[in-house]
């Protein structure tokens, strides 16, 4: 039975338990200071008993002392004796008001003799019930003992329990019930944060990235509710945040995928097809199997490149491997120039600026994959430029950083495409052949290499050119191998 009992009580919902418990706490407090005020009572009253006794043995005594015995009864129920004593014994006088048995009364008169001092005892006579018997010296040889109901008290006192315990029994219940609904009333946040999580554990997370609209809502539950509510609508923003990043990264990781699979799909089947003509026609046509073998080895080299860049943006993304820096202490102004160089050879018919200062701009970077950013954001600008387009290199150094702007005045690029140029395989001109636009890997990788710098990529203008700025920290080199 009390494990059932236990059983339930631990299945029971908090606020029941709680309500519970304040009860079992208030039932202790009504017991202890029911049985304080209970016995505070008896011992208060029979102390009134005692007083009263006091005044009446006085009249008594002298009662006593002028007739021998007392003649006259004070109250209905009272006894009263008159006892000669020699030593210890005591030997009643008559006529007395004694009852059937006055053996109590007649060992009180002996006790009273034996001390000398006043006694006072609550015996329980036959018949009679309890009494408080009081024995006083009228003079040597002789004492008085008088006996009073305590049937008065002992009936206050019955009814004193019992309005206290259908008070603290009315109280307790009231306390139990009114408590038991503020108690739910107060833990009801708690409750709507319990919904709010079955509510989003209902949810397929899988779906999309908007994955948790659910919040608990604010209602008044007391300060720490609030700051339990805080944490936890903070954990469900961090949650969705989480859950709306991993989306993004497999859908990009996805598009990566299938743009890696056509970009490399390209070359293959180019290199298969000219290695099916060059099957058939190297026998017969010299000249055409050299044509052949040159493309077969173009496409190859082409995809060697692609390769080598996905293999470069793979590394600079992993985190736990060190991004293939070899840091040295470099001129940047030099680098600026050399890239210069190298795009005027490849393209001659550009017109090329380059705008530094007259002092070297040193800092610790990798000067091969600076020099790579700088020769990929000139060719993404030769590539999407009209012939003939003027292209501008200016290098610049402030307290923080230094800069390398590349800047064409061309068409410009248009703005709903500005804020994914940097994406991987995305092409401005989706009608550009991947011969003359590249694999759309460009600003990705540069992007990418500066950032391991520690630095940054923006791009910049508008319609009438673009503006791709590079920022390097003047302590640039985050990671190195």
């Amino acid at each position: 039975m009390l494990r059932r009992l236990w059983r339930a009580y631990r299945g029971s919902r908090l606020g029941t338990r709680l309500a519970l418990g304040l009860g079992a706490l208030s039932l202790l407090a009504f017991a202890v200071v029911g049985t304080a005020l209970t016995t505070y009572m008896r011992d208060y009253l029979e102390h009134q008993l005692v007083d009263q006794m006091k005044l009446v043995q006085v009249v008594q005594t002298k009662d006593a002392a002028a007739h021998g015995t007392v003649q006259r009864q004070p109250y209905y129920g009272w006894y009263t004796a008159v006892y000669d004593v020699s030593g210890t014994a005591a030997d009643l006088r008559r006529p007395a008001d004694v009852p059937a048995d006055p053996g109590a009364l007649t060992a009180l008169a002996e006790e009273m003799a034996s001390t000398g001092e006043d006694v006072t005892r609550t015996v329980r006579l036959d018949r009679d019930g309890p009494y408080l018997v009081r024995a006083c010296e009228v003079q040597p040889g002789v004492v008085l003992v008088s006996a009073a109901p305590l049937g008065d008290i002992e009936n206050t006192m019955d009814r004193l329990i019992t309005v206290q315990v259908v008070a603290f029994g009315l109280a307790l219940l009231a306390l139990v019930f009114f408590g038991r609904r503020m108690l739910r009333r107060g833990l009801k946040p708690l409750s709507d944060m319990a919904d709010t999580a079955q509510g989003i554990s209902s949810h397929d997370l899988s779906e999309s990235a908007a994955r948790l609209p659910l919040r608990d809502a604010g209602r008044d539950g007391g300060r720490e509710v609030t700051e339990l509510r805080t944490a936890f609508n903070a954990m469900l923003e961090h949650i969705d945040d989480s859950l709306a990043v991993r989306a993004e990264a497999e859908r990009r990781l996805r598009r990566f995928v299938a743009d890696a699979s056509h970009e490399l799909r390209t070359p293959l089947m180019s290199v298969r097809g000219y290695a099916d003509l060059f099957q058939y026609a190297a026998a017969n046509e010299p000249g055409e199997r050299e044509r052949h073998l040159a493309r077969l080895r173009a496409e190859a080299a082409r995809m060697g490149f692609l390769l080598d860049d996905l293999l470069l943006l793979a590394r600079l993304d992993a985190a736990e491997v060190e991004a293939p820096l070899r840091m040295t202490e470099t001129d940047l102004t030099e680098l600026a120039r050399q890239a210069a160089d190298a795009f005027r050879a490849s393209h001659p018919g550009r017109p090329l600026t380059v705008t530094a200062p007259e002092e070297p701009v040193r800092l610790r970077l990798d000067p091969q994959r600076v020099r790579q950013v700088l020769d990929n954001l000139l060719t993404n600008a030769a590539v999407h430029t009209p012939p003939g387009t003027a292209v501008s290199v200016r290098v610049s150094l402030d307290a923080e950083s230094a800069r390398v702007e590349v800047a064409d005045a061309g068409p410009g690029i248009p703005p709903t495409d500005r804020s994914r140029v940097f994406d991987r395989f995305y092409r401005v001109d989706k009608a550009r052949s991947r011969d003359r636009g590249g694999s759309g890997l460009g600003l990705a990788v540069a992007r990418s290499l500066v950032e391991a710098h520690g630095g940054s990529v923006e791009l910049g203008g508008g319609t009438g050119g673009a503006v791709f700025t590079v920022r390097l920290p003047l302590g640039a080199g985050r990671r190195t191998v």
